[in-house]
C-alpha cells in the first residue's frame, strides 16, 4: 500500500538519552512513520533516571528493567540489542530508531540494515561517527532539545560563516548537486538531499540553523534556483551551482 505509514521501533538507551528530549524526539520520529513500539532500557532503581519517569507515563512509552549485575558492564545494552534482534524476526517492521550516543550499537545498526530495513540514529554530537555512519540518518539529539525548549530558537550560520568557516559543508553541497545533476547542470533538491544523507548520514540543515536544506543553500548565495512547473513530468524545485564563481 503506497499510502502505508512506516512500522518503526523506537528503542532507547535511557542511560545514554535525556528525557528533555522525549517531546522533539518523538515529533521527529513521526516525520519518518508511526513508533509502533517504544521500550526504553535502563536500570530503574538508579536515581539518575528518575527524570524519565513522568516522560514515559505521558509518551507511552515501556520501561524495561536491566540491572546492573557488574560494576563497569553496560547490561543495558545487551538487553537493547536482543530485544533489537527479536523484534526485527517476529514484528514486520520497516525500521528502527536507535537512541544513543554509544558507539556499541555500531554492529547493531549494521545488520538491521543488511535486512533491508531503515535505521533512523539520535544521539549527541559526541556520538563517534562509526554509529552514524551506520544509520540510514543520524539526529543530533542537541536539535531536539532545542525544539523543546522556551528559549530563543538556535541562531542561523551567517553566509560569511558558511563561505570561509565550513569549506567541508560547501563542498558537500556542491558535489551533491553535481552529482545528480543533467547535462545543464540542474538538479531536484529532492535528490541533492538524499545524496548527501547517502554520504554524511548526520547531515541536517538544522545543525546550521536552517529549518530546510534550500534555506541553507540560499543563505549561502552559491547557487541558483527554480521552480519547475507542478503539472511537468520532474515537478518540484530544482539547484544548480552558480556559474563563473569559485568559492574553493
Amino acid at each position: 500500500m503506497p499510502d502505508r505509514q512506516a512500522r518503526l521501533a523506537v528503542l532507547i538507551d535511557a542511560d545514554n538519552a535525556q528525557a528533555s528530549i522525549v517531546e522533539g524526539l518523538l515529533g521527529e520520529i513521526a516525520q519518518y512513520g508511526i513508533a509502533s513500539v517504544k521500550r526504553i532500557y535502563g536500570d530503574w532503581t538508579d536515581t539518575r533516571l528518575k527524570g524519565w519517569k513522568a516522560a514515559l507515563l505521558e509518551n507511552g512509552i515501556n520501561p524495561v528493567q536491566q540491572f546492573a549485575y557488574t560494576t563497569g558492564k553496560n547490561a543495558t545494552d545487551s538487553a537493547l540489542i536482543i530485544d533489537a534482534m527479536d523484534l526485527l524476526y517476529t514484528e514486520k517492521l520497516d525500521g528502527f530508531c536507535i537512541v544513543s550516543s554509544d558507539s556499541d550499537f555500531t554492529r547493531l545498526a549494521s545488520r538491521i540494515r543488511e535486512a533491508g530495513l531503515k535505521v533512523y540514529g539520535f544521539g549527541e554530537k559526541k556520538t563517534p561517527k562509526a554509529f552514524m555512519s551506520a544509520c540510514d540518518k543520524f539526529i543530533y539529539t542537541e536539535i531536539l532539545r532545542d525544539c523543546s525548549s522556551v528559549n530563543e530558537p538556535k541562531k542561523k550560520v551567517t553566509k560569511q560563516k558558511i563561505q570561509k568557516i565550513d569549506m567541508k559543508l560547501l563542498n558537500l553541497l556542491r558535489h551533491a548537486i553535481e552529482d545528480t545533476a543533467d547535462e545543464a547542470g540542474w538538479a531536484h533538491l529532492g535528490s541533492v538531499g538524499q545524496n548527501i544523507l547517502n554520504k554524511s548520514s548526520d547531515f541536517d540543515p538544522r545543525n546550521y540553523g536552517f529549518k530546510k536544506l534550500r534555506d541553507l543553500l540560499e543563505e549561502s548565495g552559491l547557487f541558483d534556483f527554480k521552480d519547475v512547473d507542478p503539472l511537468a513530468h520532474n515537478s518540484g524545485v530544482q539547484v544548480r551551482v552558480k556559474r563563473k564563481r569559485s568559492y574553493e
